[in-house]
């Protein structure tokens, strides 16, 4: 998983990471180990609920997760 195309996603979305917190329900903290690569492996209720804050399909996420950096697809 590459955390960084998620905080790449996010950033791109005009988003903070305070709010990514207040719209998905998930801490901060948690948010940024993701985005950091210290946690490789949220489950799918958090995969499901940062898709939705995010304004983009869970299959979508999955591949920008999975996805070499910045080679992630752009159709969001």
């Amino acid at each position: 998983m590459n955390g960084g195309n998620i905080r790449e996603l996010r950033k791109r979305k005009g988003m903070s990471l305070d709010r990514l917190s207040e719209l998905s329900g998930i801490s901060k903290s948690y948010l940024s180990y993701i985005e950091r690569g210290l946690q490789t492996n949220p489950s799918i209720s958090v995969l499901e609920k940062m898709a939705q804050a995010l304004g983009v399909e869970l299959v979508f996420l999955i591949e920008v997760m999975n996805a070499p950096e910045d080679k992630y697809p752009t159709s969001m």
